[in-house]
């Protein structure tokens, strides 16, 4: 996959018209050919730097502006929770993004180039929010053996699940309670 540093001229515009038909076809449909005549280049400058449909979604998942990840900083691991939940409910929730990942993981398990494109997106941003819990670390929030790949699966599916699965809103009083039981367990304290 390209970096952001080396990547053709009108790669903004070939990562829109990918996600776009994304949205609007699906996986199955999405081709090179469409995403050449969408974006206005010619197919063998796709070729060129993403040898298939699936290096070009990675790329178009992980450097995709609608898709970005602010990291927050707040100045405690609560609000930064609180706050990167916000965002995800967002993408999951967003007329322009809410079609994205369904359809991107609805074709991972036949898929294994899918797959590798999925993981691709979300390692990422996996390494883009460790700055949270390294923060959280060094002001003593977050206790010794920590993954904070566990921590945003924890927080990402149970997002997913109440969105997606159960049909419920992502209200703010909700992500209090989902941030405020996983930093503090379900077991009574004494």
């Amino acid at each position: 996959m390209p970096s952001r540093l080396h990547q053709p001229r009108r790669a903004r515009e070939i990562y829109t018209a990918t996600l776009d038909l994304l949205r609007e076809q699906g996986y199955d449909r999405l081709a090179i050919e469409t995403v050449a005549a969408r974006a206005s280049v010619n197919k063998t400058t796709i070729y060129r730097w993403w040898p298939s449909k699936d290096a070009l979604l990675a790329a178009a998942l992980v450097n995709a502006e609608e898709l970005d990840l602010p990291v927050p900083d707040t100045g405690s691991l609560r609000g930064d929770l609180l706050a990167l939940a916000a965002h995800i409910a967002g993408l999951l929730t967003r007329p322009d993004t809410a079609r994205l990942v369904p359809a991107l993981l609805g074709a991972a398990p036949e898929r294994p180039e899918t797959a590798r494109a999925a993981a691709a997106f979300f390692a990422d941003r996996l390494a883009r929010e460790t700055v949270v819990f390294d923060r959280a670390r060094r002001r003593g929030e977050l206790a010794d053996g920590v993954e904070p790949a566990t921590v945003m699966n924890l927080l990402g599916g149970a997002l997913w699940f109440h969105l997606l699965l159960r049909g419920a809103p992502a209200t703010a009083p909700h992500l209090a309670t989902l941030v405020d039981t996983l930093l503090h367990g379900i077991s009574p304290t004494e």
